[in-house]
């Protein structure tokens, strides 16, 4: 059955591609959310002002791959320690956020940051500063086209995702 996510993690064009890439996923948007500016623009989003993360949307096919699947991707491709920011990029569009849109994801959400946050201040990282909020209480609006799936239009183009390099834990 086909489900909708939205995770924020720092810049939206790689993050974009890393979820375009899974097997089950079927289609991908970027954009801006969890601000309180409308139809906000890249540059405007770029000054920190609009309270907007850059943003996936992802639809996926949960009897291929599951949310729990996705949530593990997104807490091991991106360093979800680092407040407003992913390495080089710094500001609040560049936050962690996961924006639930049911109850199930929500406690996904929360089960697995509990696991990851074990995992890497295992390894001597900070705690996670990652929001999971609902997605019901913030509009997604899609970015401009010409950030649609740039890294499939720009091949080398500019893909900032700092990592913690620890892998989610098998479970038991």
């Amino acid at each position: 059955m086909e489900q909708m996510a939205y995770f924020a993690l720092g810049c939206f064009w790689g993050a974009e591609r890393r979820f375009w890439q899974t097997e089950g996923v079927s289609q991908t948007s970027v954009g801006y959310m969890g601000g309180t500016k409308q139809n906000p623009s890249y540059e405007l989003v770029c000054t920190g002002t609009t309270g907007h993360a850059e943003a996936v949307k992802v639809i996926f096919d949960d009897e291929i791959v599951s949310y729990r699947n996705l949530l593990e991707m997104f807490w091991t491709i991106h360093d979800p320690t680092q407040g407003n920011r992913q390495g080089n990029d710094i500001g609040s569009q560049y936050r962690s956020v996961i924006f639930y849109t049911n109850e199930n994801q929500k406690d996904e959400a929360l089960i697995t940051k509990e696991i990851y946050e074990k995992a890497i201040k295992n390894e001597g990282f900070d705690s996670i500063t990652t929001e999971i909020i609902p997605a019901a209480d913030h509009v997604y609006y899609e970015a401009e086209e010409y950030h649609q799936k740039y890294l499939k239009k720009n091949p080398n183009g500019y893909d900032c995702h700092a990592r913690t390099g620890v892998f989610f834990p098998a479970q038991v």
